[in-house]
């Protein structure tokens, strides 16, 4: 830790607390269009102050922020490493390509809940914010339910029972993980008397208690839980397929990476001593199992949004694959892979979103002739594909080339087989859904699709277009990030 450049306290602030005072103006002044353009405006204004951030923890290394200037144990630490900056990139950087598409979609639909959504997502976007950089145990519950308050309603704004029923299965898994995490941070003071992760971490390393062993079971399944980490997963499908496009956008590339977050920094810091070889490896089976669970279903499913949540259930898999590899690679490798994923699956969710406002519905059958009508739209949507499978050029093949060296380097080379199997999978379902629209032939049953523009003006059409890009574009800066995203990573010998 170093002395704080005189930018970082007021960067922080900003990201936490602007769109949280911006929640407040939208329930108070519900005007569309200053609110869309003031979303926008905090997105573009985030991205800006993330330069001056990003080069000073480049520069001096992990940075500690004792929040109103009391020093630990009484301060409210804030923490920002190489792993925290990468998410608040990404939750800029999709915030501000959701906010955009927003601003169109719920015009293009006349969404009666529009106040309802920016509201919503100002206090989302606070609360992710917030987690990302929270160095204390209490306040990452804290800042944890602040993202599950604002995402269950999130699903239950798109109305209907099957919303309303997905959104209440969401929140009773919610609930029962905020249960467990609470327990765990309550037994890891009772264990410890600490709850920073700072002193936390720095404690000499020793043999773990039963209590803090239990703590991190706990803390892990309420994770597993909110995250839709398989087995824990049964929520996200349903409140994924019922949500709107620019919500369903924001659960999979934000709220579910959140709750995978804290699975990573809490078990490679502060948890370190409190598992062995024999449970990282356990760990690691249960990502390799998503990868394939999750896989193996999206290629089942008949409807494009199941398509692509069964995805999601896949992809947060990988990101397990830290625990049991636990190198600077692997941890590069996998930030990486958060990133693209994040990018590229709200490109996929935004741009199927507009083929569902262009042909009426979202079953695989009825996309036949999307090639010629809605084509932009469908690029968008494999070119997202593409990254999230792997495949060179894109970002996604960086990620997974960078996991499979750590394993090779390590001997662990079954984990290379089951990342590799996983890109495979990932392939075929995607290439399964661009086949049904530009192969197959339009059932007689549905109706012909005419050019059409209802509803898909620029700022529905653009957003996908440059996630999709930007998931791409990773692909070219693999070596420029690299030392970037090392910021801060643990050196775990599993």
């Amino acid at each position: 830790m170093t002395e704080l450049d005189s930018l970082v306290a007021p960067t922080l602030t900003f990201l936490i607390f602007a769109p949280l005072l911006a929640g407040v103006v939208a329930l108070l002044w519900p005007r569309g269009l200053v609110l869309d353009l003031l979303s926008i405006s905090l997105g573009a204004i985030s991205l800006v102050l993330l330069v001056p951030l990003s080069g000073t923890v480049m520069g001096q290394g992990p940075l500690l922020l004792e929040l109103g200037g009391h020093e630990l144990p009484l301060g409210i630490p804030l923490y920002v490493d190489g792993l925290a900056l990468a998410m608040l990139w990404l939750t800029a950087l999709t915030g501000l390509g959701t906010a955009v598409y927003a601003s169109g979609w719920l015009r293009s639909v006349s969404h009666p809940s529009g106040q309802q959504y920016r509201v919503l997502w100002f206090l989302l976007w606070s609360g992710l914010n917030a987690l990302f950089v929270s160095g204390d145990l209490f306040n990452i519950y804290v800042t944890l339910e602040i993202t599950t308050l604002a995402a269950v309603p999130l699903v239950a704004l798109a109305r209907g029972r099957e919303a309303l029923s997905a959104a209440m299965q969401y929140l009773y898994f919610a609930l029962v993980g905020s249960i467990l995490f609470l327990l765990g941070v309550a037994l890891v003071y009772a264990e410890t008397g600490l709850l920073a992760l700072p002193e936390l971490s720095a404690r000499e390393s020793e043999a773990a208690g039963p209590g803090e062993t239990i703590a991190l079971l706990a803390i892990t399944v309420g994770l597993a839980m909110k995250a839709a980490l398989f087995p824990a997963h049964g929520w996200l499908p349903r409140a994924h397929a019922a949500a709107s496009p620019p919500a369903s956008a924001l659960l999979s590339a934000l709220v579910a990476k959140a709750a995978a977050y804290l699975v990573i920094r809490l078990w490679l810091g502060p948890f370190e001593a409190a598992w062995t070889p024999a449970v990282a490896q356990l760990m690691g089976v249960v990502g390799v199992l998503g990868i394939l669970y999750g896989s193996l279903q999206a290629l089942r499913q008949h409807r494009l949004k199941p398509v692509i949540a069964y995805s999601t259930v896949a992809q947060l898999g990988y990101l397990l694959l830290l625990i049991p590899l636990a190198s600077v690679v692997a941890w590069q490798g996998v930030i990486y892979h958060a990133l693209v994923h994040g990018l590229a699956k709200a490109a996929f969710f935004l741009a199927a979103g507009n083929l569902i406002l262009g042909i009426g519905h979202d079953r695989l059958v009825g996309l036949a002739g999307c090639d010629r009508v809605l084509s932009k739209n469908l690029l968008a949507m494999a070119v997202a594909g593409v990254a999230i499978a792997g495949l060179p050029p894109t970002g996604g093949f960086i990620a997974k080339w960078w996991m499979i060296t750590a394993a090779l380097e390590q001997g662990q080379w079954w984990w290379a087989v089951a990342i590799g199997m996983g890109g495979l999978l990932a392939a075929l379902y995607v290439f399964r859904v661009v086949s049904f629209a530009v192969h197959s032939p339009r059932p007689w049953h549905e109706e012909p699709l005419r050019e059409t523009r209802h509803g898909l003006n620029r700022l529905l059409l653009w957003p996908p277009v440059l996630l999709a890009a930007a998931a791409v574009a990773l692909g070219m800066t693999g070596e420029l990030l690299a030392p970037f995203l090392a910021v801060g990573a643990p050196e775990v010998s599993p």
